[in-house]
Formats: C-alpha cells, sequence, structure tokens
C-alpha cells in the first residue's frame, strides 16, 4: 500500500491574517513540502497541472525533476496530466526524460483538467474532451512501446517514422493512473489498458465513487488483466489534525470555508459527513481512512490534499508531521490486515521491469516447448 500526499498547487490568502504568497513562494513551498514527505516515511508525491489561476503548477516535470535531485525515495507522480491539451508527443518525451532523471522513480495520472477555458488556450474543443482523451492516450501508448511509429489521427499531424526520444528506462514506460471523480469513459479506458484507476473521491458521497471503482474492476476483469480484485485502484482523501479534535475544526474552519474550491457552499459538518474530508485528532483519520476498502476493496494507492486553502507552509508540515509519524504507520498495518495474497501492492518501475521480465520468460518457456 502506497501512501503519500499531492498538490494542487493553488495560491490563496490566508483568511485568518489576510496574507497571500507569492507564485514564486508557493512553488518553493511545494518544494519544500515534497521533500518532507520523504523525509516522514511516506511513499508519494504527486502534482497537479493547472494552466489557470490561481494554481501555479503549469510544469510539473520542471518541479518533480527538482524534487528527483533531493530526494532518493519518493515515487514521483502527477495529480493530473493534460492528456486532452498537451501533445501526446510532447509527454511521450518529458516523461520518458523524467523517468531517467528519477531512476525510474515516476508514473502519471491523466486527467481532463479543473476548467473548461484550457481547451482553447491550447487550440482545442471541450467538446471533444472525451475523444480527444482516447486519441490521445492510444497514440501516447504507442509512441512509448513502439521505437518507430506510423499514425495519422483526427487531432493532430500524422507521424511517419517517427521515435519518441529518449525511449523509456529499461523498455519500460512509466504507469499510468488516469484520474476520474465522474466520467465512465475513463474507467473504462483505463481497465481496457490495464492501467490504474484514480477516484478523488474528495468531493462526492461514497457511493457515487463505490459505483465508478466497481466498474472499473467489472471491465479490468473483462479485458483479462486479472480479477476484479487486483484492479488497480488509488483513492483521493483529506485531513487535518489536532490532538484534540474541537481545536483542529476551530483552526480549520476558516480556511474550509474560503476555499476556493469548496468555499462559501457546504458547512464543514456538512462536507465531512459526506466526502472523505476528516477533521479531527489523528485517531479519527486513522479510523476513517482504515474503513475505506469497506466500501472500495483493497487498493493500492491513497493520497491526501493538505497543502491547500491558504494553509500555511509551517502548519502543513505539521500535518504531514502527524500524518506520517502517527497516521500512516497504522494504516499500514491495517491495510496489511486479511489483504488476499493475489491483490498487487503499489506499482513501482521495479515491479513493472520485472512483471516484463517473466512475460518474457514464459514466453520463451511456451516457445521452447512448442519446439
Amino acid at each position: 500500500m502506497q501512501f503519500g500526499i499531492f498538490t494542487v498547487g493553488d495560491v490563496t490568502t490566508d483568511p485568518t491574517n489576510g496574507s497571500t504568497p507569492t507564485e514564486h513562494q508557493r512553488i518553493k513551498n511545494i518544494l519544500t513540502i515534497a521533500q518532507k514527505v520523504e523525509e516522514v516515511g511516506m511513499d508519494v508525491f504527486a502534482l497537479g497541472e493547472h494552466h489557470n489561476p490561481p494554481f501555479i503548477p503549469s510544469s510539473p516535470t520542471t518541479m518533480l525533476g527538482y524534487i528527483a535531485a533531493k530526494t532518493e525515495k519518493l515515487l514521483l507522480s502527477t495529480a493530473t496530466t493534460l492528456i486532452t491539451t498537451n501533445d501526446p508527443v510532447k509527454i511521450a518525451e518529458d516523461y520518458a526524460m523524467l523517468q531517467h532523471v528519477a531512476d525510474g522513480r515516476v508514473d502519471l495520472m491523466m486527467g481532463r483538467g479543473n476548467t473548461g477555458p484550457v481547451y482553447p488556450w491550447f487550440g482545442k474543443d471541450i467538446r471533444e474532451g472525451i475523444p480527444l482523451a482516447i486519441e490521445n492516450y492510444a497514440l501516447l501508448q504507442r509512441l512509448w512501446k513502439e521505437d518507430v511509429v506510423d499514425w495519422s489521427g483526427k487531432f493532430r499531424t500524422p507521424l511517419q517514422g517517427f521515435t519518441s526520444t529518449p525511449r523509456p528506462l529499461d523498455g519500460v514506460a512509466p504507469f499510468v493512473w488516469h484520474g476520474s471523480i465522474r466520467t465512465p469513459e475513463i474507467a473504462e479506458q483505463a481497465a481496457f489498458y490495464g492501467d490504474g484507476f484514480f477516484a478523488n473521491n474528495i468531493f462526492w458521497p461514497k457511493e457515487h465513487y463505490m459505483r465508478l471503482i466497481g466498474y472499473y474492476r467489472q471491465r479490468f476483469e473483462h479485458y483479462g488483466h486479472g480479477t476484479a480484485s487486483q484492479a488497480i485502484v488509488g483513492l483521493g482523501g483529506q485531513a487535518f489534525m489536532r490532538k484534540n479534535s474541537q481545536d483542529a475544526v476551530n483552526e480549520f474552519r476558516p480556511y474550509f470555508d474560503n476555499a476556493p474550491v469548496y468555499g462559501h457552499g457546504p458547512t464543514l459538518e456538512e462536507f465531512a459527513e459526506q466526502t472523505p474530508l476528516t477533521v479531527g485528532s489523528p485517531q479519527q483519520v486513522i479510523d476513517r481512512y482504515a474503513s475505506m476498502r469497506e466500501y472500495f476493496g483493497d487498493y493500492q494507492r491513497q493520497l491526501f490534499l493538505m497543502d491547500h486553502a491558504g494553509l500555511p507552509l509551517t502548519t502543513v508540515l505539521e500535518q504531514i508531521d502527524i500524518l506520517g509519524e502517527e497516521v500512516v504507520p497504522v494504516l499500514r498495518k491495517e491495510f496489511a490486515k486479511n489483504r488476499p495474497a493475489d491483490v498487487p501492492a503499489g506499482p513501482t518501475h521495479e515491479s513493472l521491469v520485472a512483471a516484463r521480465d517473466a512475460s518474457l520468460l514464459a514466453a520463451d518457456l511456451i516457445k521452447a516447448e512448442v519446439k
């Protein structure tokens, strides 16, 4: 089971004192947060890709490349890579390069972004969002798997005898998650390729995501990648903790009430009841998240959003300390209990290389038997 932090990279005014970080400060803070994630023993740091204020991570590979140089074990991911508005050729090359720089500690999450206007900014039509996601990803797969690609499609110029460089590290492309909060076509896409499905279930009730993840698991099995229980699932989460639960509520409430994503809507209590947001003691967070597999099955990755809504850096680092030292070690043990042996662990470059080698060996043995 992999645990980590994801960030959307919002630049938000602190409602308790009116201070707003500069873009430079926010970028540097995110780099500090990522290093803290490794320091406290968590596994993954994921960074969004956004091109609209108040969000600043417009170039995730630049930031993740820096983080790779400052860490040793941390698995680096994206919380969104815009498969619809980025050129698949550029994605193929950028993330293969990052994979080499980070010695394989890279995967990425495909998504369609958080705002409609991003489409025309990059010369695309939002009405083609799903077809763009499907066609672009099909091309990306070929660019990583085939040394020379001839290709033509609807949304970009054809390719003739094209080789994406550098080639993926060890001949194995980065693992891909497909992120969605509502779209069954994306769950279908993840299942078709045998990729991971990440349900960022921080906005809606669990019943919605139970249906979406259940559909993905069913289709994963349908396409012959394994049983439904072996499908690769990730979940989002949110928490704010203090030793005394009421202190946590009192401290976090002004940030929640003014957050750019969900502020000025449901109350904190209403939102916490309907979503995984847990504001209280570390034990309350443990209890809430240990119950997730009752609804979603055994899964591989749990990421938490901690650095949003104007929370100051010192507070975020304190929260990561609590999460890494008091919560995650307990959750690791809880999720390991009665976990079926055939449920795979969270994907890594090493596990993907081992799976590829095992598949090649099996194919060679079959050929030898036929001869």
